[in-house]
């Protein structure tokens, strides 16, 4: 995977040829993550690959905490969540371009310098997360979504992994933003204006909007799922059904997997006539690349499989 062979571009490899079986630890620091799902998938995708390694959650938003057990010699990767996706990213020793242009880490692993130090290198994982989702579901994506466009509903962390994945990866020729508030939109606008020169984005204001222009191919979202009672969340809701009420159908991926992977933009996409990817099929994609990155080995496929079966039912909140 490109994401492996590029993280060497920030040292060499820390794993020797016994290392899947030393007590290795990795990570998950949060807030609420009591929840999560990351220990189930992780505990899969480690035995797998026949990893006797271990998943922990820490609850903290403490940098000291977290810079402690990141620099344990037992700790091979740690993933991050919500609030600290921003701050916790400023004690690494470096940071990926994903991470960068996104302006988030919720990933980080292990790379030796040439004096043999352990260097910690952030990035962003979501992003090839929803990557992954899409080209596992349709391997002629990459091909089908160059030179037409895409659609990102949401204004958060989340959209901005997802605008990043969809022009690094699918070349459209514009992606349109759906959100209930144009603020934060227009501050998606700046970042990545700055960030992906050459970037066309294009935020949706009204219907009438979304009605006269074409039909993206793929769309990601970003958003929770719940009925929408803001004016501006009825907006949104009401230009995703014009959206889904165009002739020519595309691709719909949800990030959001909570309480169903169901959720209601997936079932008004499915009704509508659209191909539709759950929110579990990202979040294991999303786990998978991380232990890419941890175990330098790729994905058992195998494992992927069972981490998928593992998630399918509805879920209780939950926070990777």
């Amino acid at each position: 995977m490109d994401t492996l062979r590029e993280s060497f571009h920030y040292g060499s490899s820390p794993l020797t040829a016994s290392s899947l079986s030393s007590p290795y630890n990795a990570y998950l620091f949060g807030s609420h993550i009591s929840k999560s799902l990351s220990p189930l998938l992780h505990g899969i995708l480690f035995r797998s690959l026949g990893a006797s390694w271990n998943f922990h959650l820490v609850q903290t938003t403490d940098k000291q905490r977290f810079q402690d057990k990141l620099t344990s010699p037992e700790t091979i990767g740690v993933s991050i969540t919500m609030p600290n996706k921003v701050t916790f990213g400023l004690v690494l020793d470096d940071l990926t371009e994903a991470a960068q242009v996104i302006g988030a880490v919720n990933t980080s692993f292990v790379r030796l310098d040439s004096a043999g130090k352990r260097r910690y290198i952030g990035t962003n994982t979501d992003c090839v997360g929803i990557r992954e989702a899409i080209v596992q579901y349709d391997s002629t994506a990459v091909a089908t979504a160059k030179g037409n466009p895409a659609m990102v509903i949401g204004g958060g962390g989340a959209a901005r992994s997802a605008i990043y994945a969809l022009w690094k990866w699918f070349s459209p020729s514009e992606i349109y933003i759906v959100n209930r508030l144009k603020s934060e939109v227009d501050d998606i606008v700046k970042h990545f204006t700055a960030a992906m020169p050459g970037i066309q984005l294009q935020y949706l204001a009204d219907i009438e909007t979304a009605q006269s222009l074409p039909a993206p191919s793929i769309i990601v979202s970003t958003i929770p799922d719940y009925p929408p009672s803001e004016p501006g969340e009825i907006l949104c809701w009401q230009i995703c059904e014009k959206i889904f009420g165009k002739v020519e159908k595309g691709l719909f991926v949800d990030m959001c997997y909570m309480p169903s992977p169901e959720t209601s933009l997936v079932k008004a996409a499915n009704k509508a006539g659209w191909r539709t990817i759950s929110g579990t099929e990202v979040l294991v994609r999303v786990c998978v690349a991380q232990q890419v990155l941890w175990t330098e080995r790729l994905p058992n496929q195998q494992g992927v499989s069972e981490a998928i079966a593992a998630i399918t039912q509805p879920q209780s909140a939950a926070k990777l």
